[in-house]
């Protein structure tokens, strides 16, 4: 089965930049080729969320509210997906997950993203 691992995530305070990594990992097969890769992210007492995704050949789209400060990229070389966040907001503040759109693997454990002054 297909595994994602994230990382990059800590303790900001407002208006600074994080940059997210995940790498996926185990039995992919084309399955990058087909579905997006995507961030989603998940606040305390909320829903999981998406972010933003990214095709195989680089096509990008984000959420409304999330446009303009998130930028999502991808290295299909290494199976990798990023995600770059600017001026953090203390609205950030969440568990970030990577996986496919629709979700094709099992979720990883995220990385934890505090944005608190």
């Amino acid at each position: 089965q297909v595994q994602f691992v994230e990382s990059g995530g800590g303790l900001v305070q407002p208006g600074g930049s994080l940059r997210l990594s995940c790498v996926v990992s185990g039995s992919i097969g084309n399955i990058l080729r087909i579905y997006p890769l995507a961030w989603y992210r998940q606040a305390p007492g909320k829903v999981r969320e998406l972010v933003a995704t990214i095709t195989y050949g680089g096509s990008t789209n984000y959420e409304d509210s999330m446009e303009g400060r998130f930028t999502v990229s991808r290295d299909n070389t290494k199976n990798t997906v990023a995600l770059q966040i600017d001026s953090l907001k203390p609205e950030d503040t969440a568990v970030y997950y990577c996986n496919g759109k629709p979700q094709f693997g099992p979720w990883g454990q995220g990385t934890q993203v505090t944005v608190s002054s």
